[in-house]
């Protein structure tokens, strides 16, 4: 619901057991993959609270569903139903590890792209918006879905796939796109790009730029850095996985502050040792059951992403779904404990874009020894002495923050590589 008043969490869990209910009976027998994990476990296929749910229903993990490709071929078992009723595939980028395949039925579908209207209409978008794609519509799911929502919505919709950034500028302008979809890290780089071929993006008509694929939009040093790039324009956050479709949406409140989408997902967040649900305000892992999904579902899924939930059950805006302080912190595959300290990948990414004249960075992590090592190289506006001062001013904020040596390099403009969908910044050696 995106305006108006909004449900209360007593309706929202009714409607989520309802669900639930729904997604069990229509999967059992007719999905193999969970008909087998639920008997193999000795689980039965009643529901009668979500509480029991949660208690009863074992985990699903990545590394199940990868093995269970690699055994059953190409797709695997988490299907409910005969091949000729899917028509869409997507696979994970595979930046930690095996890329998974994803098959979607037209109703799946169609259900992830109502996630996705709701993520626009909550922050403002409408029919009379354009909306540019600076995405290369490939295998990764990416914004194939928010493409057919601003369709639905009535919005012009643009897509830029196959064009240089040069490119994809001009037809920003020429277009009057109003609404930019990118990861962060891409919209970074055409606005680097504007810089270097003179395009004034103050003359850019884009207002809100939907940042997704990485959690930078959640990190404020990134997020303060594409609003002064792309002057007048809105980062908005979002996120979400090929294996559930879109999660979360912004809250219109309070930037940087993610809702889960419940009407579509029972949410969870637990302790991420013992499995067990944390208290309001913790920090924990994000577990989620798809709903609607049906096609190609995941019940009780271990996402990885590291979240802080709100210690109050109603946020400012007057939602009662759950809240995600600061977005998505991190991942648990992402994580390095580097001399006793855990570091997730945004830490650092906030640190260094804090830091004036970064123009791009790498990290480098060694694992050879028996202490993790890491080395940051960065390019700057700058060379010679102030680069040099430059770097002793970020490693002396890194030790500020951290309380951990690492040491930096300037190299020079146009050594480190630039990235249009998720950066893989982070290079790991030994």
């Amino acid at each position: 619901m995106s305006g108006g008043t909004h449900p209360s969490l007593q309706s929202i869990r009714e409607g989520q057991l309802e669900d639930l209910r729904s997604l069990v009976t229509e999967l059992l027998p007719a999905n193999d993959f969970y008909s087998r994990k639920l008997s193999d476990g000795g689980v039965t296929f009643d529901v009668a609270s979500l509480e029991d749910f949660s208690k009863r229903f074992p985990f699903t993990t990545k590394a199940e569903l990868i093995a269970d490709q690699l055994g059953c071929p190409p797709y695997g078992t988490n299907l409910s139903f005969p091949l000729d009723r899917y028509n869409r595939f997507h696979q994970t980028s595979g930046t930690s590890g095996s890329p998974l395949r994803w098959l979607d039925t037209p109703e799946s579908w169609q259900w992830m792209v109502e996630s996705w209207m709701e993520i626009f209409r909550v922050s403002g978008v409408t029919g009379s918006d354009r909306i540019y794609f600076a995405f290369s519509f490939g295998p990764f799911i990416g914004f194939w879905l928010g493409f057919e929502a601003g369709t639905r919505l009535g919005a012009l919709c643009i897509p830029g796939g196959g064009l240089s950034s040069t490119a994809r500028l001009k037809a920003i302008l020429d277009n009057q796109a109003t609404v930019l979809c990118c990861t962060p890290t891409y919209a970074l780089r055409l606005a680097e790009v504007a810089a270097q071929e003179g395009i004034d993006l103050s003359k850019s008509a884009v207002k809100r730029i939907f940042a997704a694929g990485e959690p930078g939009a959640s990190i404020p040093a990134t997020r303060a850095r594409l609003e002064s790039q792309w002057p007048g324009a809105k980062v908005i956050d979002h996120h979400g996985m090929t294996e559930t479709g879109p999660v979360t949406f912004e809250c219109p409140a309070r930037p940087g502050t993610l809702h889960v989408i419940e009407s579509a997902y029972f949410p969870e967040v637990i302790h991420r040792e013992t499995g067990e649900p944390i208290p309001p305000g913790s920090t924990g892992e994000l577990i989620l059951t798809t709903l609607g999904r049906t096609g190609s579902p995941v019940l009780r899924y271990r996402t990885g992403d590291i979240v802080k939930t709100a210690d109050q059950p109603v946020c400012v805006c007057g939602r009662s779904t759950l809240t995600l302080e600061g977005g998505i912190l991190g991942r648990t595959d992402d994580m390095f404990l580097v001399r006793g300290v855990n570091v997730f990948p945004g830490v650092i990414e906030e640190i260094i874009l804090s830091w004036p004249g970064v123009v791009e960075y790498q990290v480098n992590v060694n694992t050879s020894g028996a202490l993790v090592e890491l080395q940051v190289q960065v390019e700057t506006t700058s060379a010679g002495a102030e680069a040099m001062s430059w770097v002793a001013g970020l490693e002396k904020l890194f030790y500020d923050r951290l309380h951990l040596r690492i040491p930096v390099q300037a190299v020079p403009s146009g050594t480190l590589p630039r990235f249009e969908m998720k950066a893989r910044r982070w290079v790991r050696s030994g």
